[in-house]
């Protein structure tokens, strides 16, 4: 009789210690999201942060990253390095970011074209726009003028155009590279208005715009923040705005019309699988970056707007922007192997 009562007890017992390793083990599931949140910004940032702009120094992307790192190093408290990587029209830099460890150290601050328009341009890229990255925000947009030397003696788009078909093949229009925006913006006039334009590509959009303004060639797009510091000091004229309507920041410019009509945007990517916690931070420090009066007179002054984005909104553009701009390219014939 005893000897049963004792059994009893060590079967009662050894259950009660089952529950309680049980109750430990769900508490632990319970709140391990909680505490990695935690864990994932913890100290963060402890060190220096890095934007990889995967185009040339002095262009438009490279212009308004400098001056977001700028305000964001008051913010964060650490250095935001921008690192330049240009090459094959942006892949190389965003290649590096897709490869980078998601810990918050490295992102990519990106032009739309280089982001949307390069899976559609070349046979194949070193990166997923929907699955190596996560999408942060839009930065700023900026549209894109025509603009051309100031010795071209066409003063508006339908003088150019009559200029053109007069010189069959004689007029060059520059590129920041074969596929870029301004490159399909080129394409894009030669078939809407029927003229034959020579295409020659730079490496980067502040060299195409420094030839033109050397007189090396004549005409080509450029965004507003790659191109207004020249328009200002007169030393390119405005043909209009790629746009079916006046833009904000010069209401004054000719809009080319809605067969033309491009905007760009400036984007904030970091690599995938960056914690949820460490993308919202950034994204509420740039957000605060970018309302400052500071900064929207800074990237006024530079031809750019800053734009209402979170991460849902934008990440849930970027399909159809993708399967626009394929449309676009293959419509233009322009393909890289």
């Amino acid at each position: 009789m005893h000897k049963n009562i004792g059994t009893s007890r060590a079967i009662t017992s050894a259950r009660r210690r089952t529950w309680a390793l049980a109750a430990g083990l769900l508490a632990t599931a319970t709140f391990t999201p909680h505490v990695f949140a935690q864990n994932a910004t913890g100290n963060w940032p402890a060190k220096p942060i890095t934007f990889v702009v995967p185009q040339a120094p002095g262009g438009a992307n490279d212009v308004i990253a400098r001056a977001v790192a700028q305000g964001l190093e008051n913010t964060l408290g650490q250095p935001v390095i921008v690192d330049n990587r240009p090459g094959a029209n942006g892949n190389l830099g965003t290649s590096q970011v897709a490869r980078s460890a998601g810990d918050g150290y490295t992102w990519l601050v990106t032009a739309q074209s280089a982001y949307t328009i390069n899976p559609a341009l070349y046979a194949s890229v070193p990166f997923d726009p929907i699955k190596d990255f996560t999408p942060v925000m839009q930065l700023a947009v900026a549209p894109y003028l025509l603009v051309v030397n100031p010795k071209f003696p066409a003063k508006n788009l339908d003088e150019l155009v009559a200029y053109a078909k007069a010189h069959p093949g004689k007029v060059e229009f520059a590129s920041a590279g074969n596929g870029t925006l301004n490159h399909l913006l080129g394409e894009m006039l030669k078939k809407q208005r029927g003229v034959d334009l020579l295409h020659v590509p730079y490496k980067g959009a502040a060299a195409a715009a420094t030839d033109v303004v050397a007189g090396q060639l004549p005409m080509t797009f450029g965004s507003f923040p790659g191109v207004m510091p020249f328009v200002s000091s007169g030393k390119l004229r405005v043909l209009g705005v790629a746009s079916d309507r006046p833009t904000s920041l010069a209401p004054d410019i000719t809009p080319l019309g809605k067969d033309l009509a491009v905007t760009s945007w400036y984007g904030l990517f970091a690599p995938a699988g960056t914690p949820k916690p460490i993308v919202d931070k950034v994204y509420a420090a740039v957000s605060q970056v970018l309302a400052t009066p500071a900064m929207q007179e800074r990237l006024k002054t530079l031809g750019a707007e800053g734009v209402q984005s979170n991460p849902d909104s934008f990440k849930a553009s970027l399909p159809s922007e993708l399967a626009y701009w394929k449309k676009v390219v293959k419509d233009s014939g322009a393909h890289i192997d």
